[in-house]
């Protein structure tokens, strides 16, 4: 399980450490990670140009005792100052001792244009709020330079604890990070300025609950359910999809096709598309009737394509088991009749649903997506699953937030949400919890999606069908 946690909590490791090192030995190491980490970069150390951006803080520091073991290595290494009354002393000392230079802003653009690497140190997990004139101009001077960027620790004015971004901000192709990772190099925008993440361990003392969590390979195989040799298609669970319309059959379809992969015996399906699932996956059990009379089931999943059918999403809701809610039934469903629930709810919307759910712009949502998905799900007393390039994923009750970045921007394609929601309410009915059978859902559809994909355009359908081959992945 990767981990991220907040400033708060990263600095109180940090002191707790520092009272038990010698002076300044928690900075020398992670100094030493991140002059590993540019050297790996760089390839060749000996003779290359390596510009350090220097802000005035303990992050300016690293990058200073970075530049001296770079220099020491033959790098020509110059350190831009941004503040020199106020860098860090000891560190500017070390870099002048092993060879390296300083320079003043005004003159760093032909310094950026000539250089192989650029360290940014200008701000560390402290900043807010996006970065100031003359460290906005340097970042630019950067982002047009032909070199690689490395962040320390966490890209110069992005928000660790949030991943928002408020002003300008340096875009990296590397973060090498320290401790842990923070909020921000897991969740957008922040997280599209990081680039590749390296974290280096410098020894924290953490406590067991982190800010997010996102599951890896061995987590999500530790969650999926497996059949047993006393297994019938009931104990595996049945799930029921009430979706589709006379308008939209194909949601009704894709739903269905996720569901089919995700684990559970049987799917039941209730709605107007019955001839149109049957016609693609005669294995599906369907009903004529509405969802309170389909017969047995262990989950719901109700939403994709169902327009105005305010009646299927009430009847789903008065079931006294887990649901899952998307699409049209976001908007059907009353929110107070979701919190009155004893089984659990499983909300998915996208950005522009969460807003409408909010009351707020869609940009606000984008912008502020862990505040977003926090606040949905506390409003509605429901597990949220948050899209987007990273899926979110909150419980009802505070606690650490999934996070899920196995995508492929090729997702972003009609119906592949209808797959989604088909594959997380099988995982329900097979008996996951809400918060699981999100984040595993999340995590084998964006895999599904790369693989689906591979570099090209690919269907939902596509998705569906490849969700085995993402199961076997995560298994093998």
């Amino acid at each position: 399980m990767r981990t991220a946690y907040s400033v708060e909590t990263v600095r109180a490791a940090e002191r707790e450490l520092m009272a038990r090192l010698p002076e300044g030995a928690l900075m020398q190491r992670a100094a030493a990670g991140l002059a590993a980490a540019c050297a790996d970069l760089l390839g060749r150390v000996y003779g290359s140009r390596v510009v350090l951006l220097v802000g005035s803080g303990d992050n300016g520091g690293d990058a200073l005792y970075a530049g001296a073991r770079l220099a020491r290595r033959g790098a020509g290494v110059t350190a831009v100052l941004l503040a020199p009354d106020r860098t860090h002393p000891e560190g500017r000392a070390a870099l002048l001792r092993a060879g390296g230079t300083t320079a003043t802003p005004d003159t760093a653009e032909p310094l950026l244009r000539r250089a192989d690497l650029i360290v940014d140190g200008i701000v560390g997990i402290g900043g807010k709020g996006g970065l100031r004139p003359d460290a906005a101009r340097l970042a630019e001077l950067a982002d047009a330079a032909r070199a690689a960027v490395v962040a320390v620790d966490l890209p110069s004015g992005v928000e660790a604890d949030t991943g928002e971004v408020l002003g300008d901000a340096v875009r990296a192709d590397l973060t090498v990070t320290f401790g842990t990772h923070k909020p921000g190099l897991l969740v957008d925008p922040a997280r599209g300025y990081a680039g590749s993440v390296h974290l280096v361990d410098i020894g924290l003392d953490l406590p067991e609950q982190a800010e997010l969590e996102a599951l890896q390979h061995a987590d999500v195989a530790a969650r999926l359910p497996r059949p047993g040799a006393a297994s019938d298609k009931y104990r595996r669970g049945v799930v029921g999809i009430a979706a589709g319309s006379a308008r939209y059959p194909g949601a009704a379809v894709l739903a269905v096709s996720g569901a089919l992969r995700g684990g559970a015996g049987a799917v039941r399906y209730v709605g107007p598309a019955a001839d149109a699932v049957i016609a693609r996956f005669p294995e599906t059990l369907v009903s004529g009737e509405g969802p309170a009379k389909a017969g047995r089931v262990q989950a719901w999943v109700v939403g994709p394509g169902i327009g105005d059918d305010a009646t299927s999403v009430a009847e789903v809701l008065a079931a006294d088991v887990p649901v899952l809610v998307d699409a049209d039934a976001l908007r059907l469903a009353d929110r107070e009749t979701v919190r009155s629930r004893s089984a659990p709810t499983l909300l998915t919307p996208h950005a522009g649903e969460a807003a409408a759910l909010l009351g707020v712009a869609r940009e606000a949502v984008e912008e502020a997506r862990l505040a977003s998905v926090r606040e949905l799900a506390g409003l509605y007393g429901a597990t949220v699953l948050l899209k987007g390039a990273t899926t979110l994923v909150a419980g009802p009750v505070g606690g650490p937030v999934r996070v899920n970045a196995t995508g492929t921007a090729w997702l972003a394609t009609a119906g592949s949400g209808d797959v989604l929601s088909g594959l997380a309410g099988s995982l329900l009915a097979s008996g996951l919890s809400a918060l699981d059978a999100g984040s595993v859902a999340a995590y084998l559809h964006g895999l599904a999606g790369r693989f689906a994909a591979d570099g090209a355009p690919a269907g939902a359908h596509d998705v569906a069908a490849a969700v085995p081959e993402a199961w076997r992945d995560v298994t093998d």
